[in-house]
């Protein structure tokens, strides 16, 4: 099952979630993490992340996913729940048609462009799913979601952490929350997020405990989450990365095992 955890509707504030400057640039000096862009760490990334968004570990079965569920934010779909009301699903198919002409959702586009911003179908049924689908099975399409997800959420996460001297846990910490609330200027986006988190803690690189600073960080995640229903569970800090933070687990070395939704999951 699908649960109902997206990112903050940016369209709300008339932005689309690539439309934003996203993050501060690494600053000189700042502490250098290991890295959750080491192609292991990254899978496991990808896994937790399935664990939240899809309910599964299996996140490449994901390409093909795509529902409305009813959040507001129109069709979600793909591996990181690109959405047909933020933006970031019409970025998606212009990317995979630039690169694929003539592609199967190559036609949608009009109809994406006018229901980004909203919950709408219209052009899109009844068909869109149906083709969505198809587009999966090409390896291009496959790549092109891969590559706006580095793009606008794992790649820009992975630079802030780093720049804030924080290692693995940290860095995830702040990827999860940029998959689910995007970067907008609303108080429960990502950059909302960690000024709230500034004001009670600093991270290494401004010479603070990283434990602290993250612990710091993901209490305003919560805050966060509970700002809007679709995200109120938040299992996925409270028994998943709370858990990691708690063991000392910064570098999210496995075995790993956590939570979300009541669900057990393992990592060897």
């Amino acid at each position: 099952m699908r649960h109902p955890t997206r990112r903050t509707l940016l369209a709300m504030i008339g932005v689309s979630a690539t439309a934003i400057p996203l993050l501060n640039a690494p600053r000189a000096g700042a502490v250098r993490a290991p890295g959750l862009d080491d192609p292991a760490k990254k899978e496991i990334a990808m896994k937790l992340v399935s664990s939240a968004e899809n309910s599964s570990l299996d996140w490449k079965a994901q390409y093909k996913y795509i529902e409305d569920i009813g959040d507001g934010r129109g069709y979600t779909a793909g591996i990181i729940g690109f959405c047909s009301g933020t933006g970031d699903m019409l970025d998606l198919v212009e990317l995979y048609t630039d690169r694929r002409p003539g592609n199967v959702l190559a036609g949608y586009l009009p109809a994406l462009r006018e229901v980004d911003g909203s919950d709408s179908h219209e052009g899109l049924d009844p068909y869109y799913p149906r083709d969505w689908r198809r587009a999966a099975r090409d390896r291009a399409f496959q790549q092109a979601q891969n590559d706006e997800r580095d793009r606008v959420y794992f790649n820009p996460a992975v630079r802030q952490g780093k720049a804030d001297g924080l290692r693995v846990l940290g860095q995830f910490a702040y990827y999860d929350a940029l998959v689910m609330h995007g970067d907008g200027s609303d108080s429960a986006s990502f950059g909302s997020i960690r000024r709230r988190a500034l004001q009670s803690a600093r991270p290494p690189a401004q010479g603070g405990d990283e434990v602290r600073y993250l612990h710091a960080f993901l209490d305003a995640r919560v805050w966060a989450m509970k700002q809007e229903e679709a995200h109120s569970d938040t299992s996925r800090v409270d028994t998943a990365q709370r858990v990691f933070l708690r063991a000392g687990n910064l570098d999210l070395a496995t075995p790993l095992d956590w939570k979300v939704y009541g669900d057990s999951y393992h990592i060897d």
